[in-house]
């Protein structure tokens, strides 16, 4: 079993990549989703972060505002790391019984859709990462798009590792700067590679 990790800064379209992926045939685990699902109302995680963080970021019903939380992080210098420190040790454990259940199943592909890759964990437990990527100023136009207010947008960009240091990290870069078009064509090229190391893996681990 190939185990690639796929990241990418917010906005730089790793979202379109990861669903192609699967269409293609990836067992994807997608470390967002993972976060979602532990942090429904009555669960540990959800506690921890009204605990840390006060009921102000819970709605009526009891769920989560992510809104909410999200200005909270970004207007809060420690924020972001106490929250990271809340959810991620618990969706790594999350993500662990996904992988061994997908080796159970004889997986051939998992795809670990993770956008904090660098931040929080190590990328030698990967066989394989890949990266994508926007300029700034595009991923920043992609999110004023979306309707996140200027500073809010400033923020998050500021928050997370600039993706000039991660790509001498990884094994491939997807750049998409350009049209959907382009991206889904070196996202099939990028995935055919992915295949051939699967299969390359798959025959040494046979011989």
């Amino acid at each position: 079993m190939l185990i690639v990790a796929l990241t990418g800064n917010v906005a730089a379209g790793k979202s379109s990549v990861v669903r192609w992926f699967g269409q293609w045939g990836a067992t994807i685990i997608d470390a967002d989703a993972i976060a979602r699902e532990l942090q429904q109302p009555g669960t540990p995680t959800l506690a921890a972060i009204a605990d840390r963080f006060g009921v102000d970021v819970l709605r009526s019903d009891g769920s989560l505002d992510r809104g909410i939380l999200r200005g909270v992080v970004l207007s809060e210098a420690d924020a972001l790391a106490s929250l990271n420190a809340i959810v991620h040790p618990a969706v790594q454990r999350r993500r662990k019984e996904l992988l061994e259940e997908a080796e159970d199943r004889g997986d051939r592909v998992v795809v670990n859709d993770i956008p904090l890759l660098f931040e929080v964990l190590d990328p030698a437990d990967f066989d394989m990462i890949v990266l994508v990527d926007a300029p700034v100023e595009v991923r920043r136009q992609r999110l004023l798009n979306r309707g996140l207010p200027p500073e809010d947008v400033s923020r998050l960009i500021d928050s997370q590792l600039p993706a000039e240091d991660k790509r001498s990290l990884c094994d491939i870069v997807i750049d998409n700067g350009g049209s959907l078009d382009e991206l889904r064509a070196a996202s099939r090229s990028v995935w055919q590679e992915i295949l051939r190391r699967a299969e390359s893996a798959r025959e040494q681990s046979a011989s």
